[in-house]
């Protein structure tokens, strides 16, 4: 059998095809830019580009996914479709090939939020991933379903529900978190309904980050209310002090490892923090303010913080360029690693996972 990464490394030129939140494609075209790809074909949440060497797959900020482009798809009859995709693979892997895992999944059709839209597969790209599997599985194909997490260094197969009748097709080998999610997007099943999104952006950014959250452990959240991630990280087993004028839903508010401080961060004592070992921060304020907070209980004394999670609000996508000029601000805390990057679930904004 053949290795994907051998066949598609032997000459240049590279193709790929990313996908990112619907908006920030200007983002994704510019960081790419820097590093000698060339734009080939772009659509809202979607972006393929071709560079002239063999070199690694494109990564930043605002890339959610990254494949090694193969080939497009475009007909409306879905057996044509499939029929396509197979002689793809048969003219790019002629030797065989079979893919430890099949990943299929819409670009975003829409900027996160608007029309409650959320990313992550919706029904026509779970039939789609259907059809495929039945028709793929004894010859190329290792997994026993389609969409199911990959396990690092897994060889993936990729096809993006441009529109319906339209699929890019690629693969990855799976390394960090999200390149292991379909399109990037955490699976994961609440215990319970969560109380908000923001239990949807901290658990994608707990595990993202690498943050081994234990139980018994105290987190802090400041801009907790209505509680939503602090749902999630009492489903860890974490001791949660929400910090947050605003008032807590009565569930998180009642749970007996939960304790709610109304006021705001900036106006607490530092002591309020002692013993915290994590700390989040999501607040409608200007990232600047942010960072200020947040430099206040860092270089107190008593601070015993491992990690941070910080959401930095945009508003809009020029304002990325501010990127590295937060990065120098939080360098002067001698963090032992600085990680960035727009959420799936994140908005207009981008998560900063710092380790102290």
């Amino acid at each position: 059998m053949s290795d994907p990464a051998k066949v598609n490394s032997s000459s240049g030129p590279t193709f790929a095809m990313m996908c990112c939140a619907n908006g920030a494609e200007q983002q994704v075209k510019q960081g790419m830019s820097e590093d000698g790809w060339r734009l080939a074909f772009s659509r809202p949440g979607f972006v393929t580009a071709k560079h002239d060497g063999v070199v690694d797959l494109p990564s930043g900020v605002f890339i959610r996914t990254a494949s090694h482009s193969i080939g497009h798809l475009h007909n409306a009859d879905g057996e044509t479709q499939i029929a396509g995709l197979i002689d793809l693979l048969t003219a790019n892997f002629p030797l065989g090939l079979r893919f430890d895992e099949l990943h299929v999944w819409p670009r975003d059709r829409l900027p996160i939020g608007k029309f409650d839209f959320e990313p992550g597969i919706d029904e026509v790209s779970r039939l789609v991933a259907e059809n495929i599997y039945q028709s793929l599985s004894v010859q190329w194909l290792a997994c026993d379903a389609p969409n199911r997490i990959a396990e690092p260094e897994s060889r993936v197969l990729d096809v993006v529900v441009v529109d319906p009748a339209d699929w890019f097709v690629g693969w990855h080998t799976s390394r960090q978190w999200p390149s292991r999610w379909p399109g990037g997007v955490q699976p994961i099943q609440p215990q319970y309904e969560p109380i908000s999104r923001a239990y949807f952006k901290a658990a994608e950014s707990i595990t993202w980050s690498g943050f081994e959250m234990m139980p018994g452990q105290t987190a802090v959240e400041i801009g907790s209310a209505p509680g939503g991630a602090c749902g999630r990280l009492l489903e860890l087993g974490l001791k949660v002090i929400g910090i947050d004028p605003a008032e807590m839903d009565p569930r998180i508010v009642q749970h007996p490892r939960f304790k709610h401080i109304k006021a705001r961060a900036g106006d607490l004592p530092r002591r309020e923090y002692r013993g915290a070992k994590w700390l989040l921060a999501d607040s409608n304020v200007k990232p600047e303010k942010t960072l200020t907070t947040i430099d206040n209980i860092v270089n107190h004394r008593d601070c015993s913080l491992s990690g941070l999670l910080l959401t930095m609000k945009l508003g809009d996508y020029k304002a990325a360029h501010a990127i590295p000029h937060w990065i120098e601000r939080i360098q002067r805390w001698n963090p032992q690693d600085i990680q960035v990057r727009q959420l799936a679930r994140n908005r207009c904004e981008v998560c900063f996972a710092v380790k102290l």
